[in-house]
């Protein structure tokens, strides 16, 4: 999620830099074509003029008013400027004659300092030098905005005449002539709606991440806590998302049910078993009575069908263990229980058994480790694990047990003295039905080794939140290390 975002996020920022510069492009070839033509027209009406700044008098600034009139007709705005060739000099030397539309001349008089606090007045004293093309934005005395469009010098030899023109039209003032493009109200209109879409997807994918969020903390909570009744609808802040919630909540409580079902089948089950088990074996007693001594057939019979029938009594038991672990493992339990005193029972029960097959065990165990897990679990992966240390060590050998934290995590080391496991199969010895006992398939005990001890213990630990691994010691032997998460 996040690195979708990183590249929506980077797709909103490279969409509009590359369409900006595209218009820009745009817009500057078309600005450059109104340009031209303003400067064209400023020039017309310079050169219309002209004729009666030739015949300049006393009575040209009133000549001039009707014809600017007509030229100024529609948004172009027009100012005519003198520089009698008697007084060279700066911009200060030219004079305001006329303007188009007319205005009183209070106004004239402000907005001729205006022009020249802006600066645009400085122009005219090398404007009898040529005519300037502008582009510069500037606020009349009556507050509204004009676009300064040309300057175009007229020499006579009376002095220097200067025609400066204006356009206050819309196609003018909301272009981007005298501004950035960027200042535009169309572009910045475009950016305020791409930024308010940006900012509602960024609020989706935020949403959807919280959401996310709060859906893994609490699929992680009825992993490792007690479940408490939760759902993930309540969870939930996102009507997108109510389906999925639902769905999940639905999940849990197919699992939950499925474990149940689960652990009153392993009962029935054996409950269906045990009852003809039982008849068989109440069943013997007349037949071992019928049976006289010298017949040692039909005691070798009987004694077959005893061992039999324990052997099945003893399948059913495991098998009914063995699915109620699997419901187990579809429910976890998830009780606090010190591993510190867990494992230190478990050894002792060993102790005596271990020196039976001349075996020694090295404890060290860390104390006050607490996990959240079920005990039943925790026993079927410590008994696979030291059952198949024992039965891979030498006689006179040593298995070592150690306890120690590790961050946030309790690590369990099983430690053998054994012939260790080729490289290649170290993490095939966890795999349903791998066993490799090279010379025998049976240890000293006369016990079937059937390959699912360390398969179980994996599926056990993973269903805990841990994990486990194998490898050869550095001397001789086995080590295999459980992890489990510590209870915060």
């Amino acid at each position: 999620m996040a690195a979708k975002l990183a590249l929506v996020a980077i797709i909103f920022v490279a969409c509009p830099i590359i369409i900006y510069f595209q218009f820009r492009h745009a817009d500057m070839e078309k600005t450059d074509l109104l340009l031209r033509g303003v400067r064209e027209q400023g020039r017309l009406v310079a050169r219309s003029l002209e004729p009666l700044f030739t015949r300049f008098d006393a009575n040209t600034a009133a000549a001039l008013r009707p014809p600017l009139e007509r030229l100024s007709e529609g948004s172009l705005n027009i100012k005519v400027f003198f520089r009698p060739a008697s007084l060279p000099g700066p911009s200060g030397a030219f004079f305001y004659v006329a303007s188009a539309p007319s205005s009183p001349p209070e106004y004239l008089a402000k907005e001729r300092q205006e022009l020249l606090d802006t600066g645009i007045l400085n122009l005219l004293a090398g404007s009898c030098a040529g005519d300037h093309p502008l582009a510069v934005r500037y606020t009349n005395p009556a507050g509204k905005e004009e676009i300064l469009s040309s300057l175009t010098p007229v020499n006579t030899t009376a002095g220097c005449w200067a025609v400066l023109t204006s356009h206050t039209s819309p196609e003018f003032v909301g272009s981007s002539l005298g501004r950035s493009y960027w200042q535009t109200p169309e572009i910045q209109l475009a950016l305020a709606v791409y930024l308010l879409m940006a900012a509602l997807v960024l609020i989706i994918f935020i949403g959807i991440g919280q959401n996310l969020r709060r859906f893994a903390r609490l699929a992680h909570t009825i992993r490792t806590e007690p479940y408490h009744g939760a759902s993930f609808a309540d969870q939930n802040r996102m009507p997108e998302l109510s389906a999925v919630a639902a769905e999940f909540d639905r999940l849990v409580g197919t699992l939950r049910e499925s474990a149940g079902e689960l652990r009153d089948a392993a009962e029935e089950n054996a409950h269906a078993f045990k009852t003809p088990i039982a008849v068989i074996a109440q069943s013997l007693e007349p037949l071992r009575r019928a049976v006289p001594e010298i017949d040692t057939k039909g005691r070798r019979a009987l004694q077959l069908i005893e061992r039999s029938i324990d052997r099945l009594d003893s399948l059913v038991g495991a098998a009914r263990h063995m699915d109620e672990l699997l419901a187990s493992l579809i429910d976890v339990p998830k009780e606090r229980i010190n591993l510190s005193d867990l494992l230190k029972r478990m050894i002792e029960g060993y102790r005596e058994r271990m020196v039976e097959q001349g075996l020694s065990l090295r404890v060290d165990l860390a104390s006050g480790l607490v996990v959240r897990a079920g005990e039943e679990i925790l026993e079927v992966v410590f008994e696979n694990l030291i059952e198949n240390a024992a039965s891979f060590s030498p006689k006179d050998g040593t298995i070592s047990v150690t306890l120690v934290r590790s961050g946030h995590e309790a690590r369990v080391l099983v430690e053998d003295e054994g012939p260790g496991v080729d490289p290649r199969n170290l993490e095939r010895i966890f795999d349903r039905y791998f066993s490799h006992r090279p010379g025998a398939a049976a240890d000293g005990n006369g016990n079937s080794h059937f390959g699912i001890g360390l398969w179980i213990v994996r599926r056990n630990v993973t269903a805990l939140g841990g994990s486990v691994r194998a490898a050869n010691r550095s001397s001789r032997g086995l080590v295999l290390s459980v992890v489990l998460p510590l209870v915060h």
